[in-house]
């Protein structure tokens, strides 16, 4: 039997979790769709650590939300593919009598799929070895055992998949120096990488030694093949400890962009509408403190020196900057048009030009602005 504590009650970060995975999946679904209906007119959702597919106090978790998302939606329900895996067997039995009992899934084209395997190697070689049709995968281990790079770039290798995978940082922090689970850790960051990352560690305090372990990550992400990865924080009760990451990785802009505003919207915390990407119990205890920051304005700067004497459309800056930082296309018209306001920056139209939208002045993607040259 596994630790299945996680399923006593859906703490609200947990649901948080199940909302970010299933709102990507509706908007995956709709950008890969019309493409997938040239590759065999389906659509695969994989999940290798599923549970029992509800909480102990009835509610939905995951698969069952992907499930019921399926049956709502007309283009979902004739294509979708489900393949859930739990290594418990009593977790996977509780799953398939709930999928079974799930209201609508006679109307699923495809019957979901629940095994009851060891993730490993064997299952990354049978994803390997497979051309998917276009895949999201869900990776949701409950430490750190089967999570791999190899298992996400066995799914990522084709066309149209992108990955999410629950990153406990907790138990890797401690696991990064032990030799009893050595052989996890490589796996994991790639085993040169993991050494490295053990010799920079020492000495580092909490901050730093969290921020290096998931720069490492992302970056070991990006080399297998990853262009674009984005993490989630979730904080302790207390707000001042990570509890573990969600982490998101694609080949595709598009897929970033979609995840960017989705995780954005479920973060806890927004200062000047500049998203905190992160979920922390203690944010409306603190509010006075966390809204001190002001990144919005630091925006203002960045922009001036980054795109000096340069012309481009407000599209072109938001998707050439945007990589890597908190800010979404909102954010970038905000910003630019508080330069131009300011006189700082020059833009065609200018703002007397263009329609206003709620009493303020859009800055639409086809809007050129002109930067000054640094003095």
């Amino acid at each position: 039997m596994v630790d299945n504590q996680f399923f006593d009650e859906p703490r609200e970060q947990s649901q948080i979790k199940a909302r970010i995975v299933e709102k990507y999946l509706w908007a995956w679904a709709n950008v890969v769709i019309p493409t997938a209906r040239e590759m065999g007119n389906r659509i695969l959702y994989i999940d290798l650590f599923a549970g029992p597919g509800r909480y102990d106090d009835g509610t939905l978790s995951t698969p069952l939300l992907v499930l019921r998302k399926a049956i709502d939606d007309p283009n979902m329900r004739n294509m979708l593919v489900t393949f859930f895996n739990d290594r418990d067997s009593d977790s996977a039995g509780k799953l398939r009598a709930a999928i079974d009992a799930l209201e609508g899934v006679e109307k699923l084209k495809y019957k979901p799929r629940v095994s009851n395997e060891i993730v490993g190697e064997e299952i990354e070689k049978k994803l390997a070895a497979i051309r998917l049709v276009p895949t999201f995968f869900f990776v949701d281990p409950w430490g750190y055992k089967g999570l791999s790079l190899g298992l996400i770039k066995s799914v990522l290798q084709n066309w149209g998949s992108d990955c999410v995978f629950f990153f406990n940082y907790n138990r890797v922090n401690m696991g990064l120096n032990n030799p009893a689970v050595k052989e996890h850790m490589d796996a994991l960051f790639g085993s040169q990488r993991a050494e490295k990352l053990r010799d920079g560690l020492a000495g580092l305090n909490p901050d730093d030694r969290e921020n290096l372990i998931v720069e490492e990550l992302c970056a070991a992400l990006r080399e297998m093949g990853a262009s674009y990865v984005l993490p989630f924080t979730f904080k302790n009760e207390q707000g001042r400890r990570t509890s573990h990451h969600l982490i998101f990785a694609t080949k595709h802009f598009k897929g970033y962009e979609i995840m960017k505003g989705i995780m954005a919207k479920e973060s806890s915390e927004h200062h000047q509408g500049v998203a905190s990407f992160e979920y922390s119990p203690a944010s409306e205890e603190f509010p006075i403190l966390h809204g001190l920051s002001r990144p919005l304005d630091a925006l203002h700067g960045i922009l001036l020196k980054d795109f000096a004497g340069e012309t481009a459309t407000m599209k072109e800056i938001y998707e050439r900057h945007c990589v890597g930082t908190p800010y979404i296309s909102s954010n970038y018209k905000r910003a630019l048009a508080e330069l131009e306001a300011k006189k700082k920056i020059r833009v065609e139209p200018p703002a007397a030009e263009r329609p206003k939208k709620k009493g303020e002045v859009t800055f639409a993607d086809h809007v050129r602005v002109t930067f000054p040259r640094k003095k």
